[in-house]
């Protein structure tokens, strides 16, 4: 933890910087807490998937079919606008 500077007697420039480094601080502590939270739900997913997503080979009906295309069709988004892919393409 850094100490902040006095506003008093510290001129404005020191004040901006200092300002500016305690932002960069939050940012990267809120990016890494938001990367943890990523991780973990690709783990979940993950393992999941090892799972076969819960269903035994002899229960595999539409249904399940259906609901795999949704969850692809959700990570579809979320990786084409990660990669800048599909309706994401520059």
């Amino acid at each position: 933890m850094t100490t902040r500077v006095n506003p008093i007697n510290t001129p404005r420039h020191e004040l901006r910087a200092d300002k500016a480094r305690r932002n960069r601080e939050a940012a990267l502590a809120a990016f890494v807490g938001k990367k943890a939270e990523i991780d973990a739900m690709l783990a979940r997913l993950q393992a999941l998937s090892d799972d076969h997503f819960g269903c035994h080979p002899d229960e595999v009906g539409w249904a399940m079919v259906g609901t795999l295309g949704y969850y692809a069709e959700l990570l579809k988004r979320i990786t084409d606008s990660a990669f800048g892919e599909g309706e994401h393409a520059r």
